[in-house]
């Protein structure tokens, strides 16, 4: 497999993911005839790249350093981000970098989606989750008090660039959480892939470009058969109706995105188990996956069913009042399922 796939949508737009690339952006970009000025958002922690690659882009360029943490992801960043670039005399043919993980590329992608009717957007991810997950499929968004990614739209990248050599600055939680996401693509995908991820040594296998770029390649394709989500990439969401109701109860912060998800996996695959869609085996290797690349499949003692389940009647994914549940039916394939009864899901909660 070589450094690029191809999300076909639209215009379509590349999707890189190699090591020790990240310093090529200029040349990568005004090879897809971006000619506009350079507005580059990214992630405090990441401010020696950034200022590095802001001053490799010279006098076109500005930078806004915001904190990448969750509670980031909300109206008042998003207001930020607008005052800057009209600042900065923001115009149509200028284009945003997200530089950061997965809530930087979700709130400065709205932000590009928003100013001006929309201008052109990079998503430069440096965490894992980011990479595998949320910088490829156009979803942008912020977060709401009644539930996490209510106010968004999407608004596809012009061009994905991701160099698994910036991972080496993440703490360990960070990237053990970004694992979530790959193993989640094995599980209602890629069996070869999964099977790869547990022979896999967790200690290396983050900084190996084909292994994430296989992770990446499960998204680019469900993306490339249903972009706006009404079919097939809602089985992306696996873990997430859970997950983000964990989020969202909790307090987002308190676990990392990553964490909740492989939480929210474990109890869904228990679901499915209950409804007789799968084999006890999926889940007992689904958690050992997931507890060997460091993720928690316990729901911390303070969360009530209910609690969840008043949070999951609001999740966006819900139609005709009918919670949408991806859940699998083996190792490399999910399902759709509808009419779930909310007593097998509370009792399936209860007896996490």
């Amino acid at each position: 497999m070589n450094n690029t796939m191809r999300v076909t949508v639209g215009t379509g737009y590349p999707v890189i993911v190699a090591s020790e690339i990240w310093r090529e952006l200029p040349a990568a970009m005004h090879a897809i005839g971006l000619r506009g000025r350079v507005h580059i958002i990214a992630d405090t922690q990441m401010r020696a790249t950034a200022q590095e690659l802001a001053h490799s882009f010279g006098e076109v360029t500005s930078l806004l350093l915001i904190p990448g943490g969750e509670s980031s992801k909300d109206m008042t960043t998003l207001t930020h981000i607008y005052d800057h670039l009209l600042a900065h005399r923001v115009e149509r043919r200028d284009t945003v970098v997200a530089l950061g993980g997965g809530v930087i590329g979700d709130v400065a992608g709205y932000a590009a989606a928003t100013i001006l009717r929309g201008v052109a957007l990079v998503q430069m991810p440096t965490t894992l989750l980011a990479m595998v997950d949320s910088a490829v499929g156009g979803k942008t968004g912020i977060n709401h008090a009644m539930g996490k990614n209510m106010i968004g739209a999407f608004h596809q990248p012009r061009l994905v660039y991701a160099d698994v050599s910036l991972l080496k600055t993440l703490p360990p939680r960070e990237l053990a959480a970004g694992w979530a996401e790959a193993i989640k693509h094995g599980v209602i995908r890629d069996t070869r892939l999964f099977d790869d991820l547990e022979q896999a040594d967790p200690g290396s296998a983050y900084f190996d470009p084909q292994l994430v770029r296989r992770a990446v390649a499960v998204k680019v394709d469900v993306v490339n058969i249903d972009v706006h989500e009404q079919a097939e990439r809602m089985l992306l969401n696996y873990g997430h109706t859970i997950g983000h109701a964990i989020e969202h109860v909790l307090g987002y912060g308190v676990l990392l995105h990553g964490e909740a998800i492989a939480i929210g996996m474990h109890l869904e695959a228990r679901l499915a188990v209950a409804l007789e869609l799968c084999d006890p085996v999926v889940v007992t290797r689904q958690q050992a996956m997931l507890e060997r690349y460091g993720l928690p499949t316990t729901l911390p003692n303070q969360i009530t069913p209910e609690q969840l389940l008043e949070v999951m009647h609001r999740d966006k994914k819900v139609l005709a009042g009918q919670i949408r549940w991806a859940l699998p039916h083996a190792i490399g394939h999910a399902e759709i399922t509808r009419d779930v009864p909310i007593a097998v899901v509370r009792e399936v909660i209860s007896s996490s």
